[in-house]
């Protein structure tokens, strides 16, 4: 019985792992498209907010984009991850 268990909690915990967020910083946009709440305009504008203004820092930077309020990205927080801030984010 011990080892069923141990063997169900290392594949519940192992299974966490492959669930990645995408990421805004190197995401491309058929990849931000994924994301459910993300069409293809909200796509554009977060890969044309790259281009203008860098990296994003944290995920609350989206709120700078129009067309994502505080809903919206509490919605997303969960399903978007901000890595490196110093790799290229022009995709």
């Amino acid at each position: 019985m011990k080892k069923l268990l141990l063997s169900l909690f290392v594949s519940l915990a192992f299974s966490g792992i492959a669930y990645a967020a995408v990421d805004l910083n190197t995401a491309t946009k058929t990849e931000l498209e994924s994301v459910k709440g993300i069409g293809p305009s909200k796509a554009e504008a977060i890969i044309e907010y790259r281009k203008q203004h860098g990296s994003f820092k944290k995920i609350d930077d989206l709120s700078r984009i129009k067309g994502f309020g505080d809903k919206s990205v509490e919605k997303l927080r969960g399903e978007v991850a901000v890595g490196s801030a110093d790799r290229p984010a022009d995709k």
